[in-house]
C-alpha cells in the first residue's frame, strides 16, 4: 500500500449523524466514537495532495515529510513537484553533491532539512538497495528520521499502525479528549500513550485515522480559528463542551525572522544557490550590514555543513 485513497462517501458526514447526546470523547476508553466521524468527514473533505497520491509511492511520502516540517504546504508544493521532477528515487538524489539538495531547496526554511534528506536518500541506497523500508526500525534509523517522521512514512507510505503526533494532530486531541485548547509545547510521554489508546486497531483505519486527524486540525481545528460548526466531532469535544476556556499555562511561542541570524543566513544562502561558481567574500559581505552578525550567520552556515569554505576566501554549497 503506498497511500491512504481518499473517496467520497455517497453521503457526507454531518452533525445530525453524530449521537444525540453530548459526552466528553474523554469518557471513551478507547476513542472508537470519534473513529467514524473523523475518517468519515477525511474522506469527503481531504485535500488533493500529490503526496496522497498511490504513484507518490514511500519516496514521495518521505520527501514530503521533510518538507513539511515547520512549513506551509503551500510553500511546500511547487518544490515538492520541482524535487520529485528532478529526483524521482533515492538513488537520484543520492548520485547528486549535498549542495544540490541545499540548491533545490529554495526559500523553503530550515536547509539542514535537505542535507538531511540527502543523507537519508545515500542510506537508502546503500543499506536498502534504493527502496524506502517498510520497518519502523529501519526507517528511525535513517539520518534526519526522527519517531514522528518514522511513523509517518510507515502509517501514509505503508498502511501501517502506528500514532503520528503532529502538531495538528497535538491540537486536535488536547481540545477533543483532554479539554484543554492548545498541547504542551513539546511532545509529551502522555501525549504519546494517549495517541497510542486512541488507534483504531485495524491497521488500514489506524493509517487513515492518522492522516485524518491531522487534515482535521490543519483545515477545521486551527490554531488560530477553530471552525467547530465544521467539526464532525464537535458533540463530542470536552473543550467545547466546557465552554472553550482559554489556554492555561505558558504563553504559546511564536517565531521571530527580521532581524534574526536565520534571516541573515538565508540571505547569505540564497546568494550561494544562485552562483555557479565559489563566491568571494565581498560579495557576501554586501549581503549584510553588520559584520559581526554576518560573520556569525557565515560561520554557522559552515558548521551546519551548509557551506564549504575555499582557499583565497571564497565560498560554495558543499560538494560531499
Amino acid at each position: 500500500m503506498t497511500s491512504i485513497p481518499a473517496t467520497t462517501p455517497t453521503v457526507p458526514p454531518s452533525a445530525a449523524s453524530l449521537p444525540s447526546a453530548a459526552v466528553p470523547a474523554s469518557e471513551g476508553s478507547d476513542g472508537s466514537q470519534l473513529h467514524g466521524p473523523v475518517t468519515d468527514w477525511f474522506d469527503a473533505h481531504a485535500r488533493d495532495l500529490p503526496w496522497r497520491r498511490p504513484e507518490a509511492g514511500a519516496w514521495g511520502v518521505m520527501v514530503s515529510e521533510f518538507m513539511l516540517q515547520q512549513t506551509p504546504v503551500s510553500r511546500v508544493l511547487p518544490v515538492y513537484e520541482q524535487w520529485l521532477a528532478r529526483w524521482p528515487r533515492p538513488a537520484d538524489l543520492a548520485a547528486e553533491a549535498p549542495g544540490e539538495a541545499v540548491r533545490a531547496w529554495g526559500r523553503l526554511g530550515y536547509p539542514r532539512r535537505a542535507l538531511r534528506l540527502h543523507a537519508a536518500a545515500l542510506a537508502i541506497q546503500e543499506r536498502h538497495g534504493g527502496d524506502v523500508p517498510r520497518e519502523h526500525g529501519q526507517l528511525l534509523a535513517l539520518p534526519g528520521v526522527g519517531e514522528y517522521t518514522a511513523a509517518a512514512v510507515a502509517s501514509f507510505a505503508y498502511g501501517q499502525r502506528h500514532a503520528v503526533l503532529d502538531t495538528n494532530v497535538r491540537r486536535v486531541f488536547a481540545r477533543a479528549v483532554t479539554g484543554r485548547q492548545f498541547p504542551p509545547n513539546a511532545t509529551t510521554a502522555a501525549e504519546r500513550k494517549l495517541a497510542r489508546a486512541l488507534l483504531p486497531d485495524d491497521e488500514r483505519i489506524a493509517a487513515k485515522w492518522a492522516a485524518a486527524t491531522m487534515e482535521l486540525g490543519a483545515l477545521v481545528c486551527t490554531a488560530r480559528g477553530p471552525e467547530c460548526g465544521r467539526c464532525p466531532i464537535a458533540a463530542r469535544c470536552a473543550w467545547k463542551l466546557a465552554g472553550s476556556p482559554p489556554h492555561e499555562g505558558p504563553a504559546r511561542r511564536t517565531q521571530t525572522y527580521a532581524g534574526t541570524d536565520r534571516q541573515v543566513r538565508g540571505k547569505l544562502l540564497a546568494v550561494l544557490r544562485e552562483a555557479l561558481a565559489p563566491v568571494p567574500q565581498a560579495t557576501l559581505d554586501a549581503v549584510w550590514d553588520e559584520p559581526v552578525q554576518r560573520a556569525r550567520a557565515l560561520d554557522g552556515l559552515v558548521s551546519d555543513g551548509l557551506v564549504e569554505p575555499l582557499p583565497g576566501g571564497r565560498y560554495r554549497l558543499p560538494r560531499t
